[in-house]
């Protein structure tokens, strides 16, 4: 799903035109430019969460360091 510019939509490889489409058609795109827009958020904070574990895993390698393994 492709915006052609701010009257068509491309969809499937299919152009339309999006005064020329239904009520619950526009609803079912609204509903899926929120959702993609949700996916989008939640990557960034997947990255976000990623980058944090990481520095928490270097943080305990260093204090892992420090300390004398038992045996």
């Amino acid at each position: 799903m492709t915006m052609a510019d701010d009257q068509m939509i491309s969809i499937d490889g299919k152009n339309y035109a999006l005064d020329q489409l239904s009520d619950e058609a526009k609803a079912q795109l609204g509903n899926i430019r929120a959702v993609e827009a949700e996916l989008q958020r939640l990557e960034h904070q997947k990255a976000f969460a990623q980058t944090a574990r990481n520095a928490y895993a270097r943080a305990l390698q260093e204090e892992l360091a420090k300390a004398e393994p038992q045996q």
